[in-house]
Parts: C-alpha cells; structure tokens; sequence
C-alpha cells in the first residue's frame, strides 16, 4: 500500500457483540447475490453495490468512520458511496403520533465500490478500506471477494426507501388489554381483536351490558393500560 494511503484512523474499541436481527439477516441473506449478467452498460459494471455487516445500532458510526477512511486514504476512485437504507415509519403510541425513520436492515450498511467484471473482484486496498473500519463484522455475500448485489435488487431497495407508502406502528398487539380514549366509548377497557395498519384501524371488544362487543377505532382513540 502506497505511503499517501496509510490508514491515519484511530482504531477504536467496539465492545458489544453483533446483535443478529432475525428480520434484517433473512431478508438480506433472501437477497440473490449473484454476479450481473453482463447486459447493462459498462459505466454500470464498474460501480457495484454491496453490503457489509456491522455492530447493529453502529450503522451510523460506520458510515461516518468509512467515509473518513475514503478521504484520508484516497480510496475516492474506488469506493464511491455509503448508505444505510432507512424508510419512515409512524409511531402511535400513548395517543401520540410521531415520525421515525427506521432502518430497513438492522446491522447492514451498503458500500458502492468499482468492481472488476473481468476479474471478478475488488481493488485490495478499497477491500482493506472496508473491512478494516471500526465495527465492521464482514462483508455478505463473501469474506475475501464478495459479490456484488444485482441491479434488481439494488432497485427494489432504492424504491422502498422513495416509496411514499409509509409503515405505521402501534406500541399494543392483538389480544393484548387496552383503554378506549376517544368516542363515545371513551374509558372503556376492551381486547384487541384486529389491526388494520392500512387504514390506521384496531378492532377492540368490549363488554356492553354484559354482551361482548365489536367497536372499530383509529390507532389515536386506543392506548395501553
């Protein structure tokens, strides 16, 4: 490695062990990581996506490490972008709504480097660049020449984080004891039977003169007792 790349980055200790996130470890493992079929433009070829895995909850700080690293080393001619995949989701809880952005796969950070479709592989030092910042666990898809993600996927990704359509997420479940604090049955303890996320809907049965009854609310008119 030339002098004027040498790693001027402090190590620094990450002390927790990886936390596997079942949902973000399965949908990107359900991710055909497989090589291109040659058939987009060259331009195309040269820059590819790929994921790392890292300490979850660390995304944040490798990101902001790693694009150190491309600065100081000179790494910007092979390793072009980092981005943690996020989308919004709404949070409904205690009668309060409010806006998260959500990380679509906990514990994965994704890298676009230059990749050599002749060879089938990284450039050494972008490699190193990589997988030596701090809280970095590995690359997926293959530790010493990973493969790169298909533009498909790449896409669908991309889609689902300028989707419009956004998540919406109460803090109760079904069968779960809950209050009614809106209408007419303000204060009335129920069970929730159903969740409609779709159309902000919980279904709550509730005991009127001794008969067991359906009401439907908005997520706003249920809370947790």
């Amino acid at each position: 490695m030339s002098e004027q790349r040498q790693d001027t980055i402090e190590q620094t200790d990450y002390d927790p062990e990886p936390v596997v996130i079942d949902e973000a470890e399965d949908e990107v493992e359900g991710l055909n990581i497989t090589l291109d079929d040659g058939t987009a433009a060259e331009d195309d070829l040269e820059r590819s996506w790929f994921f790392i895995h890292c300490y979850s909850g660390y995304e944040k700080k490798v990101e902001h490490a790693l694009r150190q690293r491309i600065e100081t080393m000179g790494m910007q001619d092979q390793i072009y972008d980092v981005l943690i995949p996020t989308e919004d989701e709404i949070e409904v809880k205690d009668g309060k709504r409010r806006t998260v952005e959500k990380r679509v796969f906990p514990g994965y950070v994704m890298v676009q480097m230059r990749w050599d479709m002749d060879e089938g592989e990284l450039d050494k030092d972008a490699w190193y660049t990589v997988r030596n910042t701090p809280g970095v666990v590995g690359f997926v898809g293959g530790e010493s020449q990973p493969t790169p993600l298909r533009p498909e996927e790449v896409k669908r990704i991309m889609d689902r984080m300028d989707s419009e359509d956004t998540v919406v997420k109460v803090d109760y479940k079904i069968g779960e004891r809950v209050r009614i604090v809106g209408g007419p049955f303000n204060d009335f303890p129920g069970t929730v039977a159903s969740i409609d996320s779709g159309r902000e809907k919980v279904r709550v049965m509730v005991d009127f003169f001794g008969r067991e009854t359906a009401v439907v609310l908005s997520f706003m008119e249920v809370e947790r007792m």
